[in-house]
């Protein structure tokens, strides 16, 4: 059984297509690291990340809770005295992405714990969602107690495109086709519903086929930063994985038409 955890990723990311090693920077003339280009993927031979194709995608779920969060700021922070609107607005916009920058901090130790509790790491930040994620997926899976995980795997498709995966566990007899998982974490109850969008569809099913994985099961795990040891799994049918293949290429399509990349 091969299982998979892919993180999503902000930052753009690139791998070398040879060997699918990250290239997530690059030396500056003064010797420094400096954040990987597009001009220096050319000359490089490099491919985008999945989540750098994914973002010429709108993503309705995403910008709603950002609206949300700009509305929030708007209500909750007082205006300064003499402060004229641009100034004003302006700190709106910063404060309602902090909210989102730490959302995101959270989620990166959420998803380091899940990975060093996996790896059989003690102690952990978040035992309790590491705990409560491990016993989830493998009770939702049936996946065998004493199945080997290893961890940060990185690759690069002959299609043209890369990733890289926390975990994942080799494959065995008792799951052939292997298994993908998206692990988030988002605030949510008991009694909320949980959803998973397109991107999370497309994203699964590129990793699986980049991985040659091209029947894995595949579903987004979610982790309630609110309700800690909540864990909510949404698999995805292989009809709806087909459907993602297939939406994902048309994007990595568009992507390298609108950058004039590896055509």
């Amino acid at each position: 059984m091969t299982t998979i955890i892919a993180r999503s990723a902000e930052s753009v990311h690139w791998y070398r297509s040879e060997d699918g090693a990250p290239q997530y920077t690059v030396k500056a003339k003064d010797g420094s690291d400096r954040p990987t280009t597009l001009r220096d993927a050319r000359k490089l031979d490099l491919v985008p990340s999945v989540t750098t194709v994914l973002k010429v995608c709108a993503k309705p779920g995403l910008e709603v809770w950002k609206n949300e969060q700009m509305l929030l700021a708007a209500l909750t922070l007082p205006r300064k005295p003499e402060e004229n609107e641009k100034d004003f607005i302006a700190r709106i916009v910063a404060d309602s992405k902090e909210t989102g920058k730490q959302a995101a901090e959270i989620g990166t130790r959420i998803h380091e714990s899940i990975e060093s509790w996996i790896e059989g790491v003690r102690p952990v930040e978040h035992e309790d969602i590491a705990r409560a994620f491990e016993e989830k997926v493998f009770e939702h899976f049936k996946i065998h107690p004493m199945q080997r995980w290893l961890t940060e795997h990185a690759f690069a498709s002959p299609m043209g495109f890369g990733g890289k995966v926390d975990l994942y566990s080799e494959a065995d007899e008792h799951a052939p086709t292997g298994i993908v998982l998206d692990a988030k974490s988002k605030d949510f109850g008991p009694d909320d519903k949980v959803e998973a969008y397109d991107e999370h569809l497309m994203q699964l099913s590129a990793y699986r086929h980049g991985l040659g994985l091209p029947n894995a099961r595949c579903a987004n795990v979610f982790c309630s930063r609110t309700h800690h040891g909540l864990i909510k799994v949404v698999e995805w049918s292989e009809e709806d994985l087909a459907k993602g293949w297939e939406m994902f290429q048309a994007l990595l399509r568009f992507w390298k038409l609108k950058n004039n990349f590896g055509l």
